[in-house]
């Protein structure tokens, strides 16, 4: 086997819009519907990826990225896991809120929180360090069963941020430059036991529509 067919590659994709995305929620590891837009966005995804040869697609398994993993799966038709460890950042407390009601009640707790970069850690809630760690754990995991292969992963927007903010070694402050861009898909590498990034922002997918 040659050392780029042992290689395995993650191309890490948002879940579809839902409604609490709509209503500018908090979610975190609460959950809500996929809207009629969101499953209109995973069907056109799957059309979109089907020239990508991937293996199989890993999904968080809360219930927005499932339903996204299976609608783009209608189009994929290639096998399905999920776990639990790619789930977005508990945001504890803070779950069901809006960031400006947040602003509004508690602005010196947020602005300490802001300014706390990869210590980030909302009241009751997971920090982004314990997020990124359980989330490369699990990418590096999935290399190690499942060498060689092309795995979409169906995720959230905080651990996508996690997984490329870790790997680019930032600090995760307000000041940084954003870097990834709404609903594209990003691709990882496993290799020789490491995770490295080969290119971010690679797929607009929201550009069929």
């Amino acid at each position: 086997m040659s050392s780029r067919q042992s290689h395995t590659r993650f191309a890490l994709i948002r879940h579809a819009r839902t409604l609490w995305n709509q209503d500018r929620l908090i979610q975190g590891q609460n959950d809500s519907d996929l809207t009629a837009l969101g499953r209109q966005q995973a069907v056109a995804w799957g059309q979109r990826l089907k020239g990508q040869l991937f293996n199989r697609i890993l999904s968080s398994d809360l219930g927005r990225s499932v339903a996204t993993a299976e609608e783009i799966n209608q189009s994929l038709k290639i096998p399905m896991d999920n776990t639990s460890n790619l789930r977005e950042l508990d945001w504890g407390d803070w779950t069901g809120k809006r960031i400006q009601d947040i602003k509004a009640k508690t602005p010196d707790l947020l602005k300490q929180q802001e300014a706390a970069g990869w210590r980030f850690c909302p009241p009751g809630g997971e920090s982004r360090r314990a997020a990124w760690l359980r989330a490369r754990e699990t990418l590096q995991a999935a290399a190690r069963k499942w060498p060689g292969e092309a795995i979409l992963t169906v995720t959230h927007e905080g651990i996508i941020k996690c997984l490329l903010y870790g790997l680019k070694q930032r600090e995760f402050l307000p000041h940084e430059p954003a870097l990834i861009r709404p609903y594209h898909l990003h691709w990882l590498v496993a290799r020789d036991g490491e995770l490295l990034i080969e290119q971010v922002n690679a797929l607009a997918l929201d550009s069929v529509l």
